[in-house]
C-alpha cells in the first residue's frame, strides 16, 4: 500500500512534470512569436522596398517585369516560413511526446510494482485472479506502444505530405515566375 510519503513524492513528481511540459510549450510558443516578429519586420521592409522600385518604374513593361521579379522570392519565402512554423511545432510536439512517453514508462513501472507488491501479499488461491490482472495490464501496453507507433508512422506520413506540398509550391512559383517573364 502507498503511504503518505510516497503519496507526496508522487504528486511532487506530478507538478514537477507539468511545469517542464508547461515550460516546453512556452519554449515553442516563444520560438512562433520570433518568427513571426522577424518574418514581420521582413515583410515590411520589402513592401517599402517593393513599393520604392515601383514608385520609379518608367512604364508597364518594366512594372511587369518588377512583379514578375518578385513572384519567386516570394513564394520560397512563404515556403521558408511554413517550414519554419512546421519544424518548430514538430519539434515541441516531440520533446512534449517524448517526455510523456518517459512519464507513462515510469508509471507503468510504479504501477507494476504496486501489482507485484500486492500480488506477494494477496491471500492463498488468488494466483488467478493476479495473473489475470497482469495479462490485462501487459495487453494494455502492448495496445498503447501499438498507438504510439501508428501515431509515429501517421507523423512520418504528414511530414512527407508537407514536403510534398513545400516542393510543389515551389515549383509553381517558378512556373508562374517563367511565365510572367514571358510576356
Amino acid at each position: 500500500m502507498l503511504n503518505a510519503e510516497q503519496i507526496l513524492a508522487t504528486h511532487k513528481a506530478n507538478f514537477d512534470i507539468l511545469f517542464g511540459l508547461t515550460t516546453k510549450a512556452f519554449e515553442g510558443v516563444e520560438k512562433l512569436v520570433e518568427l513571426n516578429v522577424t518574418a514581420s519586420k521582413a515583410a515590411l521592409a520589402e513592401a517599402a522596398d517593393h513599393t520604392q522600385a515601383a514608385l520609379s518604374v518608367k512604364d508597364a513593361q518594366e512594372l511587369l517585369a518588377l512583379q514578375a521579379s518578385m513572384l519567386q522570392p516570394l513564394a520560397e519565402k512563404t515556403a521558408a516560413y511554413s517550414r519554419h512554423v512546421y519544424e518548430i511545432a514538430q519539434g515541441t510536439g516531440a520533446e512534449l511526446s517524448k517526455a510523456l512517453e518517459a512519464q507513462a514508462t515510469e508509471a507503468q513501472k510504479k504501477f507494476l510494482s504496486v501489482v507485484d507488491s500486492a500480488a506477494k501479499n494477496a491471500p492463498a488461491g488468488s494466483e488467478t485472479a493476479v495473473a489475470v490482472f497482469k495479462s490485462a495490464v501487459a495487453a494494455g501496453t502492448n495496445a498503447l506502444e501499438s498507438v504510439q507507433k501508428a501515431v509515429k508512422q501517421a507523423s512520418d506520413v504528414a511530414e512527407a505530405n508537407f514536403n510534398a506540398v513545400s516542393t510543389s509550391a515551389l515549383n509553381a512559383g517558378k512556373t508562374a515566375t517563367a511565365a510572367a517573364k514571358k510576356r
